[in-house]
């Protein structure tokens, strides 16, 4: 019997990196994502195979009921290393997927090149959640790590907001249907942000957090209740600056585009994956002669 999984791709509007220490964060769901099919089989192992959104292979890798079992670490094969990770902290949750099988065959295909950031290993965690029918978050927690926010947008067709309150995932889904979602656009920065490196630095400079989390909250609500489209581009830039101060580098706008006629906001980890571009007309001639040609309209990306 084959088991088909599907899990939204994700872009993190407001909150990041604070909503690791209980900022509301503003999150939307892609249109693109991950799916992850199931296959029983024989010989107490796992054959998978994960696609590229072109349909190339670029994983393809054997993997023992044993190896999950005892956590064994292969060299140089990070990708296979990692997935054992998540599959012994799987089996930590719930054992009848090893214990009762025989094997399996899993194919997994993007629909998002896997160097986009648009959540490549939230989707997989997610979908491998779902079929082994264990808590998501609980997966993600023991695994990669993280705020959780990717895994809400997994899980949710609508604009959500996020926050973790003692540590427990708080979900709203909320409405964002406003008349300038025609002047949001989200541009590719050509390179994929480490965000395990990117939280790491964050950790390492993060201070006065007190005063910096309710202003972000503020912003966020703000940013939600906006009904004008300055308005709104004014409380991004407010939240861009802010983040800005925290982390202790300057704004993607100042780095890359300082004669955009426009707001220019990061979204997840500073320095690469996409960013959230605010125009009153279509910039995508801009940032293509700036050699960006990854431009999407809000409608074209967003759920």
């Amino acid at each position: 019997m084959k088991q088909t999984f599907y899990s939204n791709g994700k872009l993190l509007i407001t909150g990041e990196y604070l909503v690791l220490d209980g900022a509301k964060a503003f999150a939307l769901p892609t249109k693109l994502g991950q799916n992850l099919t199931v296959e029983n089989a024989q010989n107490n192992q796992i054959s998978w195979k994960s696609y590229d959104s072109d349909g190339a292979l670029w994983f393809d890798e054997t993997i023992t009921f044993s190896n999950i079992l005892n956590q064994t670490k292969f060299e140089n094969q990070s990708v296979k290393n990692t997935l054992i990770e998540i599959l012994h902290q799987a089996y930590k949750l719930n054992s009848d997927f090893i214990q009762k099988s025989d094997g399996y065959v899993v194919t997994t295909q993007l629909t998002f090149p896997k160097n986009w950031g648009l959540g490549t290993s939230s989707t997989l965690i997610n979908n491998i959640a779902t079929w082994l029918k264990v808590d998501a978050f609980g997966l993600l927690k023991e695994s990669f790590g993280g705020s959780g926010y990717d895994i809400a947008c997994a899980q949710n067709n609508t604009p959500i907001t996020y926050q973790l309150i003692n540590q427990k995932p708080i979900i709203r889904k909320v409405s964002f249907d406003n008349n300038f979602k025609e002047n949001i656009y989200f541009v590719y920065l050509n390179k994929k942000q480490n965000s395990r490196n990117a939280i790491e630095s964050y950790l390492q400079k993060k201070n006065n957090l007190n005063k910096i989390i309710p202003e972000i909250n503020h912003i966020t609500d703000k940013v939600l209740a906006a009904i004008d489209f300055e308005n709104f581009a004014i409380q991004l830039q407010n939240h861009e600056n802010l983040v800005s101060q925290v982390l202790e580098i300057p704004t993607v706008k100042e780095v890359l585009f300082p004669d955009f006629n426009g707001t220019i906001k990061s979204l997840g980890a500073w320095g690469g994956d996409f960013i959230m571009v605010l125009s009153t007309e279509n910039p995508k001639e801009y940032f293509k002669l700036k050699g960006y040609e990854v431009v999407f309209s809000f409608h074209e990306l967003i759920l």
